[in-house]
């Protein structure tokens, strides 16, 4: 177990502490800041786009979007007839993106050797008056890699609109145009979005550039989309992989986490750029506090917790 210090007055990390955990031949560490998986190795394999510990998240790499994924347009939504409107955080677009956890710093509640739970009190706030209480938990195995579970509680007193997703990187050798740049995504239709990314409507995957059921080359594919109808074996997990066999990297999610983005990292800079693949899994599509779509409601005293993890190898 380490936990390396702040830097001291004025030269704090942006991503404040750092926590690394390990297991076996895996390792990983842990920001304070947005509680973000900054780095996972195998045996110092890079299996994550990882960020410098000086850094903040390139991409949005390793971060936890809570309470809601991915986009809402306008940043206004109505929720139980009373309209709210959210801080505006991608000008571009004009959207406010990827959630209110992000730069917020989580607590640490425990920590083990192969272990460690952060917590975030997220209270209420222009756009978002309700209050949650927020545990995220990394765990890894030596044999099964990492997993994590965040919860969410809904400690206020009346009902609270929540969604989940994460944003980590898988990586493989040579980047998403090299030998091992081959994704398969057990998804039957992908989300058609406009131009500022909100969706328009849902796409049978068969006979698009968008079928990755089969495995096949990401070479000049451009991804910024999410899928849904997702396919899930036998132990109810759904696994995304990227590259195949023991040099390949797989992203797992369970119940309720029936979306996930990919991100093939076009509009980073070097050397960044399409160096790894986003598998975004969410509980909902973009734009889902406006639409309603996919949307968690919870009622006060209610919890949900979604679990997902990383584990080398693409079968």
């Amino acid at each position: 177990m380490i936990s390396t210090p702040h830097t001291g007055n004025g030269g704090e990390r942006p991503t404040g502490q750092q926590y690394t955990i390990k297991a076996g031949q895996y390792a990983a560490t842990v920001t304070e800041v947005g509680a973000a998986l900054r780095t996972l190795r195998l045996d110092n394999r890079e299996l994550i786009m990882e960020f410098p510990e000086d850094g903040v998240p390139v991409g949005g790499s390793g971060q936890l979007l809570i309470p809601w994924p991915n986009r809402i347009r306008d940043g206004k939504y109505t929720f139980r007839g009373v309209e709210r409107e959210l801080e505006i955080t991608e000008p571009a677009r004009n959207n406010a993106i990827h959630g209110l956890s992000r730069h917020a710093h989580w607590q640490l509640d425990a920590q083990t050797d192969s272990s460690v739970r952060l917590t975030l009190r997220l209270e209420p706030q222009p756009g978002y008056p309700f209050l949650l209480e927020l545990a995220a938990e990394y765990a890894l195995d030596e044999d099964e890699g990492l997993t994590v579970s965040v919860s969410a509680r809904n400690a206020g007193d009346w009902e609270a609109p929540y969604g989940i997703g994460s944003h980590a990187y898988l990586k493989v050798d040579g980047g998403l145009d090299g030998p091992q740049g081959l994704a398969q995504v057990p998804a039957g239709r992908w989300l058609m979005v406009d131009e500022r990314m909100i969706p328009q409507c849902e796409v049978p995957v068969g006979g698009t550039p968008y079928d990755f059921r089969d495995r096949r080359s990401l070479r000049a594919v451009t991804l910024d989309t999410a899928y849904t109808d997702i396919v899930r074996d036998a132990d109810g997990q759904a696994r995304v992989t990227l590259g195949q066999g023991v040099d390949g990297v797989t992203m797992w999610f369970g119940a309720g986490l029936e979306w996930v983005q990919l991100f093939s990292g076009d509009p980073l800079d070097a050397p960044y750029r399409r160096s790894a693949l986003a598998v975004e899994p969410m509980s909902c599509p973009p734009n889902a506090f406006a639409s309603g779509k996919g949307l968690i409601v919870l009622e006060p005293g209610q919890s949900v917790t979604h679990t997902w993890g990383i584990v080398v190898g693409a079968v």
